[in-house]
């Protein structure tokens, strides 16, 4: 069997922000599974080839695939749906099949294209494998688990269990030199040490994927895979992209013990909630070699936070970025502007507020309701959602109004909120003096593409 995954051309303006382009981990996963079961596996990663459809379907005609499976998140939906009618076009006989966030929460609307033959729900890995081998087999699709078909779906698959059964990304088959930031090729590492968040933020679209129990790797799992991208794939820098990888302060101890103890010289990041940062979990991270946390602000007023669900205090926030500056760590502070309740002075509030944490960096995103989040669900419900058009939901196209601001109006305050924080003479003279030149392509790159 040969199977073709496929990363879709990006057609929102979301994923060329900052010059951003990473490795498809979920396709890289599901890559070293189908590979541990004898499969031929290809990976065509379109936005870090900057392939158009012509050059998918030039892919398609030469490797001739049994299954053609394509991920897909909301903005490229679109754009995953072109790639599977083209792919039933160049190859009748293959199996199509979706998977990714998007599709998992709307597979029934998915299922009414006659190019799309199967949605994959959930956590892939072993649900692709299944049904690779009984379509190579011929047997019937119904007795794997987690799949929706034309006329039936399947029980719902257990979430992975064990992490560290998983092997490592199949990395080989991805295009590792053309991955970048701010439009630069960086020498970064991508991995993720646990899966699921215990947490229920009302507009987080992991969770529902995932679950709400957190699943963590073993320590010594997690530093197998650094050694490894430092010493295959020649990272200089690692990025944790869990959803939050301070979750379990034990673990990220013993993570940071192993770093050490092997004598692993690199930089490296994470995402944190302000809730889970102390000193000493700090202190220790940093001897470890962390020098970055993207933390979650998202508002200024306490009400928003309550209405959002997200368990934290205005005053936490505070602390915890005087924390991350004692200990010398650089800070994103991740913002969202425009949930249904945003005034223009609250919006005004925030930037204010943002600012006056001294963040190194700050990302600026408009609400926007995901399938499969609470969010969405309350959103359509009060008929919030002023458009159907799914390449929007890319975090910089507003799609829906707040009390008193509208569309157009949501889009002139996040301008203005990037132009307020990255434009400062004062603050580009404190990261020039941190970070070098690179603030200055960074702050040039942000505001260009907003």
């Amino acid at each position: 069997m040969k199977v073709l995954l496929v990363n879709p051309p990006y057609n929102s303006s979301k994923y060329k922000f900052i010059g951003l382009v990473a490795p498809p981990l979920g396709l890289a996963y599901i890559g070293a599974v189908l590979e541990t079961g004898g499969v031929e596996v290809k990976i065509v990663d379109a936005p870090a080839l900057d392939m158009d459809f012509d050059g998918i379907k030039r892919e398609l005609d030469n490797f001739s695939p049994d299954v053609v499976a394509v991920t897909a998140v909301t903005p490229t939906i679109g754009s995953a749906l072109k790639v599977a009618e083209i792919a039933k076009r160049s190859c009748p006989g293959a199996l199509i099949v979706l998977g990714g966030y998007h599709p998992t929460f709307t597979y029934m609307k998915l299922l009414d294209n006659d190019f799309i033959d199967v949605v994959v729900l959930g956590e892939g890995e072993y649900t692709m494998l299944e049904l690779v081998q009984a379509w190579d087999k011929g047997e019937d699709l119904r007795k794997v688990k987690g799949i929706v078909y034309k006329d039936f779906k399947t029980p719902v698959r257990s979430v992975i269990g064990d992490l560290d059964s998983i092997p490592f990304p199949a990395r080989h088959l991805l295009p590792m030199d053309d991955y970048k930031i701010m439009h630069m090729k960086l020498p970064i590492g991508t991995l993720i040490s646990g899966r699921g968040c215990p947490y229920h933020c009302s507009f987080c679209a992991s969770s529902a994927m995932h679950g709400h129990k957190l699943r963590l790797r073993s320590s010594s799992n997690v530093v197998d895979e650094m050694e490894h991208l430092i010493g295959v794939h020649d990272a200089e820098m690692l990025a944790f992209m869990d959803d939050t990888f301070t979750l379990n302060k034990r673990r990220v101890f013993d993570i940071c013990d192993d770093i050490k103890e092997r004598s692993i010289d690199t930089y490296w990041g994470c995402t944190a909630r302000v809730d889970t940062i102390s000193d000493d979990l700090l202190k220790n991270m940093t001897d470890a070699g962390c020098i970055t946390l993207l933390l979650g602000v998202e508002s200024a007023d306490q009400q928003s936070l309550d209405v959002i669900n997200k368990e934290v205090t205005i005053d936490r926030i505070k602390r915890t970025f005087e924390l991350t500056k004692k200990h010398g760590v650089r800070t994103i502070a991740s913002v969202v502007l425009g949930m249904p309740g945003d005034t223009h002075k609250s919006i005004s509030n925030t930037i204010r507020f943002v600012k006056s944490l001294k963040p190194n960096y700050a990302i600026f995103s408009l609400a926007t309701p995901y399938p499969g989040t609470d969010f969405y669900l309350k959103s359509l419900e009060d008929n919030l959602i002023k458009t159907d058009d799914w390449s929007k939901f890319n975090l910089l196209t507003p799609v829906m109004e707040t009390v008193d601001c509208s569309l157009e109006e949501l889009k002139k305050l996040q301008k203005k909120a990037f132009r307020d924080f990255y434009a400062r003479p004062l603050y580009l003279l404190r990261q020039s003096w941190m970070d070098g030149p690179i603030v200055f392509k960074a702050a040039v790159s942000i505001l260009r593409d907003i």
